[in-house]
């Protein structure tokens, strides 16, 4: 049986509110229940709008409530980068398309 791995994928245009912290909560529950696996991984395809220090206090903020992931830009992974900015920079898109054609 494959392990469960679910994710929160905020965007650095703002910090947390009560509605991101709800996103974040119910994927966090199942990956906790199943032993599964937690990913953070920052979308910042908005760098018009990007929050200086917005990711960092949305790290804070979850350490903070007790939810802590598996994977994530901090602590790496078999699966990243986990910024989305560096999945492009590093060639991923490119590199799948080129696959597919």
């Amino acid at each position: 049986m494959n392990t469960v791995r679910t994710r929160f994928a905020p965007s650095p245009t703002g910090f947390l509110h009560v509605g991101n912290v709800r996103a974040a909560l119910f994927p966090w529950l199942v990956a906790k229940h199943t032993n599964g696996t937690f990913i953070l991984r920052i979308e910042d395809t908005d760098q018009a709008r990007e929050v200086e220090g917005a990711v960092a206090v949305m790290k804070e903020t979850l350490n903070w409530l007790g939810m802590t992931w598996n994977e994530g830009p901090d602590i790496g992974g078999d699966f990243g980068p986990y910024v989305q900015s560096d999945r492009k920079a590093a060639g991923h898109y490119h590199e799948w398309a080129k696959k597919l054609i």
